[in-house]
């Protein structure tokens, strides 16, 4: 395992972590069984950075990676445990009440990172309100660090204008080898300011595994079929990237999840893709991810292809038809 340091701290965090947004019935009906099997994978590979959120089934997620981190008989400044509070929390009386629940539910004693997980945007708190509440809920101990999730650097700039005695240490963000938008203002704003970029969604959902192609899409039933990258339109111009995904698999003797894994590292020192796992063999999968390098060569011809790949995110909507 490879680790890099945790924004301006000096926390060791694995280069690869662990989503467990699947530990919830976003994805399939929620099991403890896999969960801890998927969690204990992790651990036996030395990944140390876990991230869940209140949302992900309304703390079942939180409670199925507490538990199963707990069973491990990890020790807890072993593991950096990442949880979200959504912008409907986002004021100074639901957070105290939401940051104590999330900490029981976990039931490791404290939060290491709690983000914001989007801003307010339907509820218009002031941003100096919830800033220096999540900021209060670290000097009274119950969170370490924080940080905002899905934030643009204007709301960031204004939300760390407004703390006192801390920072913010990470942004969570989409961010993959085909949707590339982070790379615009996030991502430089990150490197110049010491903050750690947790991509989400870094193979895309999937699109980039090579387990799809143009004739095999995810069905109605999967939480996946409504993404834009897997509309038929959309996904015609992500195939050409996963073509040479599976072309430099066979080079390397990676798999295509590793290759675009790898990709993301080599893209930014701050880049820590936080891939999900289904299953203990997903996790060894990501995990694979990290100890070797793409060539410049190779890395500039894929950086090439998906530039030129534009995602059109209306394009359910400009598809329908009137009478």
């Amino acid at each position: 395992m490879e680790y890099v340091t945790l924004g301006k701290t000096d926390i060791k965090i694995s280069r690869i972590g662990l989503g467990a947004w699947q530990f919830s019935e976003a994805w399939t009906k929620p099991d403890y069984s896999i969960a801890k099997e998927v969690v204990k994978k992790a651990i036996e590979l030395n990944v140390n950075f876990f991230d869940t959120a209140m949302v992900y089934g309304l703390g079942v997620s939180e409670n199925y990676l507490g538990r199963a981190l707990r069973e491990a008989n990890v020790k807890r400044d072993d593991v950096v445990v990442v949880t979200k509070i959504p912008g409907d929390f986002l004021n100074e009386y639901d957070i105290p009440l939401a940051v104590e629940k999330s900490v029981r539910i976990l039931g490791l004693g404290y939060i290491d990172v709690l983000l914001a997980h989007w801003p307010p945007v339907w509820h218009n708190y002031p941003t100096c309100e919830y800033a220096r509440a999540m900021e209060k809920m670290v000097r009274i101990g119950l969170v370490r660090y924080i940080g905002l999730s899905n934030f643009p650097v204007e709301l960031v700039e204004s939300f760390r204008k407004c703390l006192s005695t801390v920072d913010v240490e990470v942004f969570q963000i989409r961010y993959n080898i085909v949707e590339r938008y982070a790379e615009k203002e996030l991502i430089p704003y990150a490197e110049k300011n010491r903050i750690t970029v947790m991509a989400w969604s870094p193979i895309a959902k999937g699109a980039v595994t090579g387990k799809y192609t143009p004739q095999n899409l995810p069905q109605f039933q999967d939480v996946r079929s409504g993404e834009p990258v897997f509309h038929p339109k959309n996904f015609e111009k992500v195939y050409k990237v996963v073509e040479v995904l599976n072309e430099l698999s066979k080079k390397y003797g990676k798999t295509p999840t590793q290759i675009a894994l790898n990709w993301l590292i080599m893209a930014s020192p701050v880049v820590v893709p936080i891939p999900g796992a289904k299953n203990p063999e997903q996790v060894v999968d990501n995990v694979g991810a990290v100890g070797w390098r793409l060539s410049q060569e190779d890395w500039l011809l894929l950086d090439r292809l998906s530039r030129d790949i534009r995602i059109v995110y209306s394009i359910r909507y400009l598809d329908r038809e009137f009478a």
